[in-house]
């Protein structure tokens, strides 16, 4: 796409925009105004049209008129875990992709007048609607009650809600697999909605196999969480008929009971068989290296910011067991 000619002409228009696209310019105002009935790759065409030109759009006109800024409110917690860190930078991708920007405000999950608070600035800025990452179940009600004027999304809830429980389920069906028939699980906390979640399909996957449910733990879904566990569940593989196999919320989680294990003399698989959760990028140098789950964030990104603006969006795709060391079968 060649542009010295219309950048060096003084402000690009929608002309010059529709002429690099190649499409007319009632398609590049459809564009700008976020027409819901475009192909996506035109749609697409004409953003990079944009992007390449330097074509800047007059928020502040366009909202005058169409009561849209084209931004989407992100409400976010704890990003120093690797789950939220990838929730937020698949939905900055997401919101790119779909001509969006995105607006992030920060709040202390557990707190509910924190998370009120940070939703009203968002909404106040005049976003297009909210995404609440790693939602609290008792703040998520509270936000789409007193914010009913713009939509209101969680990023794991509804169908995400359910790959976060059969990616769960994966886990335990491969312990279950292994000749596992006691296993042990570490929660997140409870009253995160993709803790929940994640327990429900470990609650169902274990009574599919059969498998007897054994203790379980709740951490904070840090490392540190994880290692200060390690004593309690050595108590339990040592004690008579103890679990197995572990499995974990989090890779985060997993990483740090396996250190505190290993510091106990337990070896993993050797002793007992421990799975994570998430696939973060340094699962496969865990020594050893993990076994976990992987969700297709990206595509659980792109469905909640099309369907908060009304396009289309192609399939999620179903999550994916992926195998490492850290599993085996159960010692004789």
């Amino acid at each position: 796409m060649s542009t010295p000619s219309a950048r060096g002409s003084g402000r690009v228009g929608v002309r010059q925009v529709a002429q690099a696209a190649g499409v007319s310019t009632q398609t590049v105002s459809r564009v700008i105004n976020d027409h819901p009935n475009l192909r996506p790759e035109t749609r697409r065409r004409v953003l990079d049209a944009m992007a390449a030109l330097g074509y800047r759009v007059n928020n502040a006109a366009r909202a005058l008129g169409t009561r849209t800024t084209r931004t989407i409110g992100l409400l976010a917690s704890d990003a120093t875990l690797f789950g939220p860190s990838a929730g937020i930078a698949a939905l900055e991708a997401a919101a790119r992709d779909a001509g969006r920007w995105i607006a992030t405000a920060y709040a202390a999950a557990a707190d509910e007048a924190s998370v009120v608070a940070a939703a009203s600035h968002l909404r106040d800025q005049g976003v297009d609607g909210i995404v609440v990452l790693a939602p609290h179940a008792g703040t998520l009600p509270t936000i789409v009650r007193t914010h009913a004027d713009v939509p209101v999304a969680a990023l794991h809830a509804g169908p995400g809600a359910d790959a976060q429980r059969r990616a769960a389920a994966l886990a335990v069906a491969h312990l279950a697999g292994l000749g596992h028939r006691r296993i042990a699980r570490v929660s997140g906390p409870s009253d995160w909605l993709e803790a929940a979640a994640r327990d429900e399909g470990v609650d169902g996957a274990m009574a599919s196999a059969g498998v007897t449910p054994g203790p379980s733990w709740v951490g904070d879904w840090s490392a540190a969480s994880g290692a200060a566990l390690a004593p309690e569940v050595v108590d339990a593989i040592v004690a008579p008929n103890g679990p197995t196999a572990v499995a974990v919320a989090n890779d985060q989680m997993a990483l740090g009971l396996i250190a505190g294990l290993r510091e106990r003399g337990i070896d993993v698989p050797g002793v007992v068989s421990v799975t994570g959760f998430d696939d973060n990028p340094d699962a496969a140098y865990y020594r050893p290296a993990l076994t976990t789950v992987r969700l297709d964030l990206d595509g659980e990104a792109r469905r909640v910011v099309a369907e908060m603006i009304g396009a289309q969006y192609s399939p999620v795709k179903p999550p994916v067991l992926v195998v490492r060391a850290s599993s085996a079968s159960p010692p004789a």
